[in-house]
Parts: C-alpha cells; structure tokens; sequence
C-alpha cells in the first residue's frame, strides 16, 4: 500500500506502519514493523480484551462491583466509574461522566488478578498474547499504559478483533458498541467531546471532532491511540484495521499527520 509511506514524512525518528484486512491477510507494511515501541494507552485495548476472555471464562461478571464504591467492571472499561485520571481518587458517581482514567484500568488490572488468582500482566499473557503469538508483547507495569509491542504483533490483535477466535463474536460486537450513551467527556489531547463515546476498553469515534481518525472513517470506527505518538484503529466498514507505532511523543505533530494519513489509507482500500 503505497499510502503507508507517508509515515517518511512524519517528524519522527522512527515510524512503522500496516493495515491487515477482516479476513486476516496484511494489505500493506512499512517501516521496522518487528520494532518494539512502547504502546502508552494503546495498552488499554490488550487489557480489556483479557477482561472479555475472563468475562467469558465466568472469573468476572461486567455488572460485578470493582474500583470505587458503586462501581462496576463496566463502568471501570467504559471510563465511567468517576475515578480521576491518574489517581485513585473519585470524582463523580458512576455512570455520570466519562472521566478518562488509567486508575480505572489500574483498578480493573487489580480486580481481575484477584479475581483469577494470577497477576494480571501474567493473565494477559495466558489470555491474550499467547494465543495470538504475540510473542514481542509485555506487559510492563500498568494495564493502563505499559505495554511494549511491534506492529506484527498488533496487526495480529487487528485481526483477532475483526474475526474473534478467543470470544464470542457477540462479547466483541458488545465492547464495540456504546457503554453509557450521551456522556461528555475530555479526550485526552483533542479537548472536550459532547457525546465522549465509549465501549469497553475502546473509544468509538461516532462524530467526534477533532478526532484522531479520518474525516473519511465510518463512525462506527474504534480504537486507541496513545501518548508516545501510536494508534490502532479498526473500521468495520472498511472491513480493515491499521496500526501504526512511533518513538515519538503525542503532539501537535500528530494532529496534523494522522488524520490525512488515516483517509488516504481508507481512500486505498476503497480502491
């Protein structure tokens, strides 16, 4: 895919890029894709997606109480416990506002590990990567944001997310659709968004604007992107995903670069 190439021309030191298909198959790559870069909030698809295979082994029910007083597990991969973003310290009732939080994920890590009896980085492993071979990916700390990977091994969560073989296609239609519809909230780096859409562990793009995406992806898109300049977004209407890490922090750089790179994507796969 040629399109992928303007990640060149992106103000980094070091880009990679791919695109895999619904069916599987990696429409394009470039750049060092066998690279490991650090994921920031990235990480946070990975750790909701073990939360759906514990959910679905029975260790954890989403409607069970976990974080703070009231809370439950989905509203701790919804963003919409009332935990602040980056202490453990509650700032409105459940299910009243979408307040990004990696205390939330830091908190559902901790629910699930207790849940299981098997420390969550460990339980991510065993869930999630080993599964997928996702051999170049840790878990280094948070759930919430330290996560280490390579774009092959994310092109194969792009595809595992798009044809699930460990869920239920309903569990992954559920974490893709809105948790909590009509709730505003900031997103982090593009400013207050009204509604703040959310599933489970994945921001939805419905309407958002500005938005990290395309001005062309549908808005049923869904994905992540983090603060050390990398995202994955997966378009159902496009029927493909795309993945692309860098070493260099989120910015205004980014802003400007990966909506025109998103659309020309999306413009080559309609092609």
């Amino acid at each position: 895919m040629h399109s992928l190439a303007m990640i060149e021309n992106w103000p980094v030191p070091t880009a990679a890029a791919a695109v895999v298909r619904a069916d599987g198959t990696v429409a394009g790559s470039h750049g060092p894709t066998g690279r490991r870069f650090p994921l920031a909030s990235v990480t946070k698809p990975l750790a909701a997606y073990a939360a759906l295979v514990a959910y679905e082994e029975g260790a954890i029910e989403f409607d069970e109480p976990a974080g703070p007083e009231g809370a439950t597990v989905r509203h701790l991969l919804a963003h919409t416990s009332g935990l602040a973003f980056d202490e453990h310290r509650v700032m409105s009732a459940p299910g009243t506002r979408r307040i990004y939080s990696n205390a939330g994920f830091e908190a559902l890590g901790d629910h699930i590990a207790k849940a299981t009896e098997i420390p969550f980085a460990e339980y991510l492993h065993q869930a999630v990567l080993e599964p997928l071979g996702m051999t170049s990916t840790t878990l280094e700390g948070s759930p919430a944001k330290d996560g280490v990977s390579t774009v092959d091994d994310l092109v194969r969560f792009a595809a595992e997310v798009q044809a699930p073989r460990l869920l239920d296609p309903r569990t992954v239609l559920e974490a893709m659709s809105v948790v909590h519809p009509g709730l505003s909230g900031i997103l982090p780096g593009y400013g207050h968004q009204k509604p703040n859409d959310w599933g489970l562990g994945f921001e939805i793009r419905d309407a958002k604007s500005p938005h990290w995406t395309g001005a062309s992806s549908s808005p049923r898109t869904f994905g992540h992107f983090g603060q050390s300049g990398t995202f994955l977004w997966i378009d159902p209407d496009a029927r493909a995903a795309c993945v692309a890490l860098t070493d260099r922090a989120f910015g205004p750089w980014a802003i400007e670069a990966w909506p025109p790179f998103t659309d020309a994507v999306l413009a080559e796969l309609r092609r």
